[in-house]
């Protein structure tokens, strides 16, 4: 027995329009009550989310600054009383 050809014409190949997920209900949306979308303020929580993140990579890089200015500071001490001890 040959195997039959899909395409009528210029139709598109056959589909099975009785496909099942196997877990009982589609889980793609899901309802409240009234039946609205419940991520209606998804923008908020993202603002909220970003700045969490912002304040974290803030202070993560205020350490990063006070280790690098550090020698610098110790720098200008250390030349401001060597300059004191010379000028006595």
């Amino acid at each position: 027995m040959n195997p039959l050809f899909q395409f009528d014409d210029r139709r598109f190949p056959r589909s099975d329009c009785f496909f099942q997920s196997g877990a009982g209900r589609w889980h793609g949306y899901s309802s409240n009550d009234d039946g609205e979308f419940n991520r209606h303020n998804l923008g908020r929580e993202y603002l909220i989310e970003a700045a969490r993140e912002h304040a974290k990579e803030m202070a993560v890089f205020a350490i990063i600054l006070a280790a690098a200015t550090w020698p610098v500071i110790y720098m200008i001490f250390t030349v401001v009383q060597v300059f004191h001890k010379a000028a006595r």
